[in-house]
């Protein structure tokens, strides 16, 4: 169902995120106060200590905050959901919701696996791809164009020999008899 609204994904997770010890009070404590501070049109300042009354059970206090965005639309829900991703990241990964989401890709691959697909072969790989990718660059330039780099780098040396025999003639030439 990758075309779940965000108010039928909260109504999916409810029973996960209300059970007794999924979210702590400081956790939703700090959800309250991003939805208040952020979205003061989602949650106003009256509500937001309504919902932090220290007083009221963390579920109660929870599920009334559920069904307060609910009644709003899916546009609160959203929201509830980025400040859960944002506080509380791996919680928001297990939702159940989140899994039905990961499993329903249409590729039919599973993006957990596929990580390991796309990298099980090294650097050692890399290095050889790459390697014969840049032999084989350097060969067509090579031989390819009018003017070829391997043929001006067999002259170097040549021209390394031409210029010592032409010192070893100078020496000569004065006398001396020594190659340098």
């Amino acid at each position: 169902m990758p075309d779940q609204t965000y108010y039928d994904r909260l109504r999916q997770d409810t029973a996960f995120l209300t059970s007794n010890g999924r979210l702590s009070e400081q956790l939703v404590d700090k959800i309250i106060l991003q939805l208040n501070r952020v979205y003061p049109q989602i949650l106003t300042n009256k509500e937001a200590e309504k919902f932090r009354n220290p007083k009221a059970s963390l579920h109660s206090r929870l599920s009334n905050l559920i069904a307060h965005l609910k009644k709003k639309g899916d546009k609160p829900c959203q929201e509830f959901y980025r400040a859960l991703q944002i506080n509380a990241e791996q919680l928001y990964n297990n939702l159940p919701s989140r899994r039905i989401l990961k499993t329903s890709d249409s590729t039919g691959i599973n993006p957990e696996k596929e990580k390991f697909i796309l990298n099980d072969r090294g650097p050692t790989f890399f290095i050889a791809c790459f390697s014969l990718a840049a032999g084989f660059a350097f060969f067509v330039y090579c031989f390819n164009s009018e003017k070829p780099l391997c043929k001006k780098a067999h002259l170097v040396p040549h021209l390394n020999m031409q210029k010592r025999k032409e010192k070893t003639l100078d020496i000569q030439i004065y006398g001396l008899k020594t190659e340098v």
